[in-house]
C-alpha cells in the first residue's frame, strides 16, 4: 500500500545520476515530487516524463521539485534522460532493487516500480500520493498540480 497523507516520509537511500546518495534529507526544506515509474525508455514513462518536463517551470513557480525514480541503473537514466532531453533529476532504486520503492510501498510484484507520484512537504511529510490502477496508465500533470 503507498505512503498516505500526513505520515512521514520513510527513510530511503537512492542514488544519483552521479552514484551519490539521495537520502530522505535531501527532501527537507523543499516540496518534492517523487514521480515512480517503471522503465526507461518504455514508451508510457517517455510520454509521462516528457509531459512532466514540459511543464517543469509551471511545477517550479509552484514551489516544487520534481525527481524520477526507477530501479533502473544510473547509466540507464542518464541514458535515458539525455535522448529525452529532460532536464528532472533521476534518482535510482538499483541496488539493493526496490528498497525504496518498498518504502514508499509502490514496488510492484514484478520487482520494478508501480507508476506513482508521492508529493512531500518541507518537513518530510507527504502531503499526497497517488498509485496509477496499471504501471500502462499514465498520471496526468493535472493531478499534482491540484495536489500541490
Amino acid at each position: 500500500m503507498i505512503v498516505g497523507a500526513g505520515q512521514p516520509a520513510p527513510d530511503f537511500t537512492l542514488r544519483t545520476e552521479e552514484g551519490e546518495p539521495f537520502t530522505r534529507e535531501h527532501l527537507l526544506g523543499r516540496t518534492s515530487v517523487l514521480v515512480f515509474y517503471p522503465f526507461a525508455f518504455s514508451p508510457v514513462c517517455t510520454s509521462q516524463l516528457s509531459v512532466y518536463n514540459d511543464l517543469l517551470e509551471d511545477f517550479t513557480a509552484r514551489g516544487a521539485t520534481l525527481y524520477g525514480v526507477s530501479c533502473d541503473a544510473s547509466p540507464s537514466q542518464i541514458a535515458f534522460k539525455q535522448q529525452l532531453g529532460i532536464e528532472i533529476e533521476q534518482l535510482s532504486d538499483f541496488e539493493p532493487k526496490g528498497e525504496t520503492c518498498r518504502a514508499f510501498g509502490v514496488l510492484h510484484e514484478g520487482g520494478f516500480p508501480q507508476r506513482a507520484l508521492v508529493i512531500v512537504d518541507p518537513d518530510g511529510t507527504v502531503r499526497w500520493s497517488h498509485q496509477a490502477d496499471s504501471p500502462g496508465d499514465l498520471p496526468g500533470a493535472n493531478l499534482i498540480f491540484d495536489a500541490l
